[in-house]
């Protein structure tokens, strides 16, 4: 049994499962095998029953996603700059278990790093032509005049909400862990508000809902990750037999590169975050910062620094209509708000139990509000630059008429290969020859990180809190991630597993909306002990 003086959580001492909580584990692999095999069996049926129950639930719940989403924002800024953000996430002596720089590159690779190359530059072009602020101004798009709302909802999409509703998670877990002895799991952050009932089948439960959620958040990243990669190499190689009929990826071509970006995660996950995730974290960052100088030096860099300077003043200034409008769904804005925002909340939601539990264990040793201004300020501000350049680099050569046409068409029949459009645009020769390759390479390493890490934490879940469950379990479940993303591929591509992910992030919403309410008891409660003690 693992066990502290509030929870204990039942685990496996011999067989197969040994060190994990058997419940959790068995009823998590029945959920998703039945999702495979359904998907497989009935690809056609699957994606039809798929999308009705996501069309049912944005329609019934985009005001939810959008003020939840708010609430973990405001919950997040306000216990930082609170009293609580001295308190250290551990024993008042410790010190962190990472270096400044391994934190940071470990963080953005697991929250964000397939999602900045695959949207950096298509969505500033694709609101840069329809965005809520040019409907409700009944104005056109695809001008100059388009260019701020653009990168407005472009930034709304990747900054602080974000990374508020993975530090939210993150924050629960760490504090419950490190600062009252409890399990690094999902199930201890409720327990203030449920006690000794999460030592049975309501803690199953809601570790059940984490994982599902953890496994089809990732499965999202990895479908447009592998189908990115799948663009780049065609690209490069001029290869056609990678792409289907339709100009997109082939999902022969997806499932093989699938395979071997798992295989080279599985490897990973198995060296541990101490090995294979910190190096590879590192290796990201580097190579992402010798992409970001390719297009800071050689890409529309007056430009993109003006650009970078309005729109986060526009930003800042927008925060709060942003954060809490909510549009019809029938209407114009509210598809708008459906396919985009929605889509990215409960995509950050999905992915929550995974960055959370991550960011928590490589945190160990820093204060609250370190933790939170760490978390979401630096990682916004890179991912802000990292869209201003890329993106303002593709919107200057649209403005300007030197890329023709050819981003915006890019945007419009297969996003995933704008990047290299892009690149091509700027240099075609050996230097852009070289970077398209470096692209690629990165795509890699953030999917391997991506897939690794996930396998990590999904395991912690199930071993109640165990940061190094046996080898054999992390092999297991790199197969079943690689068997969900595989069959999603098959059943309908990145649009089936987008429904799929927005179906399993509603009910971990729900559970986060509760870590909101059980930490704020307990702080609320430590103070108050500590005011009686000192009285």
């Amino acid at each position: 049994m693992s066990k502290t003086s509030e929870l204990t959580i039942g685990l496996s001492k011999s067989g197969f499962y040994t060190g994990l909580n058997p419940v959790v584990t068995l009823t998590s692999k029945a959920i998703i095998t039945l999702l495979v095999i359904y998907t497989v069996a009935l690809p056609d049926h699957a994606v039809g029953l798929l999308g009705r129950i996501n069309t049912l639930l944005l329609a019934s719940f985009n005001s939810y996603y959008i003020y939840s989403v708010g609430l973990f924002l405001i919950f997040c800024l306000a216990v930082s700059i609170s009293r609580f953000g001295k308190i250290k996430l551990g024993n008042d002596n410790e010190t962190p278990e990472f270096s400044f720089f391994s934190w940071i590159a470990m963080m953005f690779s697991a929250g964000m790093g397939v999602g900045v190359m695959f949207y950096s530059i298509g969505e500033p072009l694709y609101h840069f032509q329809s965005n809520p602020a040019l409907i409700l101004a009944g104005a056109e798009g695809a001008n100059a005049a388009a260019v701020p709302s653009a990168m407005r909802y472009t930034l709304l999409h990747t900054g602080l909400h974000a990374w508020a509703v993975y530090v939210m998670a993150g924050l629960a877990m760490a504090y419950f862990a490190y600062r009252k002895g409890l399990p690094l799991t999902i199930r201890s952050t409720l327990q203030p508000l449920f006690g000794d009932r999460l030592n049975g089948p309501l803690g199953h439960l809601v570790d059940i809902i984490a994982v599902v959620a953890t496994t089809l958040g990732v499965a999202t990243t990895m479908g447009a990750g592998v189908t990115q990669l799948v663009s780049g190499v065609e690209f490069i190689t001029g290869f056609d037999f990678l792409m289907g009929s339709n100009g997109a990826p082939s999902a022969l071509a997806l499932v093989l590169v699938l395979l071997v970006v798992m295989s080279l995660s599985t490897y990973s996950a198995m060296s541990g975050v101490q090995r294979g995730v910190k190096w590879l974290s590192q290796i990201n960052i580097c190579l992402s910062i010798f992409l970001l100088a390719f297009f800071v030096l050689f890409g529309s860099t007056l430009f993109s620094l003006r650009l970078f300077g309005s729109s986060l003043v526009d930003y800042v200034m927008n925060l709060g209509p942003l954060t809490f409008s909510v549009w019809d769904t029938q209407s114009q804005l509210g598809a708008w708000q459906t396919s985009w925002t929605i889509l990215y909340w409960a995509w950050w939601i999905a992915f929550a139990p995974f960055v959370g539990l991550f960011l928590a264990r490589i945190s160990r040793g820093r204060t609250i509000r370190e933790f939170v201004l760490g978390c979401v300020l630096v990682p916004t501000l890179m991912c802000f630059a990292w869209y201003v350049f890329l993106g303002g680099t593709g919107l200057d050569l649209e403005l300007s008429g030197a890329a023709r046409g050819a981003i915006m068409a890019a945007v419009n029949e297969n996003i995933a290969s704008v990047l290299f459009v892009t690149i091509d645009l700027l240099d075609s020769g050996l230097l852009g020859g070289l970077i398209k390759i470096v692209s690629v390479i990165l795509i890699i390493t953030y999917l391997v990180t991506s897939a690794d890490s996930g396998v990590l934490v999904l395991n912690t879940i199930m071993a109640g809190g165990n940061n190094e469950p046996l080898p054999r379990h992390r092999i297991v479940w790199g197969g079943i991630l690689t068997l969900v993303v595989g069959s999603l591929i098959l059943a309908g591509g990145l649009g089936a597993i987008q429904k799929a992910m927005i179906i399993g992030a509603l009910p971990f919403s729900l559970v986060m909306v509760l870590m909101c309410l059980a930490m704020a008891k307990s702080l609320l409660r430590s103070e108050r002990l500590k005011a009686i003690a000192f009285s």
